[in-house]
């Protein structure tokens, strides 16, 4: 009678350890984003490096090398299998976009934008004034939503959400006011 206990303690145990898998990093394993790059005028641009994408289709690879005489005859031709080869669906490329430099992103600001986020479905987690995981996550899919695949947020998307200001010119254009 013993042993069951024992082995429910040990299954509990055993599950406590498998957590939930970590989702995929943002960007590449272990790294930050790079911090944004100041331009002249004063604003910030992100670079993000887009990897690229490989496909695999049917392709013929050489495995024996033609025979070929001095004289330029071929004594024998090469043998080739046909087999899967990688090929470039997309190649590696670079984003570039403009971001709210570094001083305009405060704990206040994320705050906003979690809670903007919230609002619209894309966030679930508690307001923590930090740019965490879940942050990210829900910058990355509103983003996508809109043609943009980063997690890190744009002034675009700032702008879009009501957490940063429109250029009076931008405003101007959208009517009659």
């Amino acid at each position: 009678m013993t042993r069951i206990p024992a082995l429910i303690a040990a299954l509990a145990l055993a599950l406590a350890a498998c957590d939930a898998p970590e989702p995929a990093s943002t960007v590449w394993p272990g790294e930050a984003p790079p911090e944004p790059e100041r331009m002249a005028d004063g604003t910030c641009q992100a670079r993000e490096v887009v990897p690229a994408v490989y496909e695999e289709v049917m392709g013929e690879v050489q495995v024996v090398q033609a025979e070929i005489a001095e004289d330029g005859t071929v004594i024998r031709p090469p043998i080739y299998r046909r087999q899967p080869v990688p090929r470039v669906v997309s190649p590696r490329g670079e984003l570039r976009f403009e971001v709210p430099c570094p001083e305009l992103v405060t704990p206040e600001l994320v705050a906003s934008l979690q809670r903007a986020l919230a609002a619209r479905d894309y966030y679930a987690g508690p307001v923590t004034s930090q740019m965490d995981r879940a942050t990210v996550s829900a910058i990355r899919k509103y983003q996508t939503e809109r043609g943009l695949e980063s997690g890190q947020l744009s002034v675009e998307t700032a702008r879009t959400l009501g957490l940063i200001a429109a250029p009076l010119a931008e405003i101007e254009e959208l009517g009659d006011f």
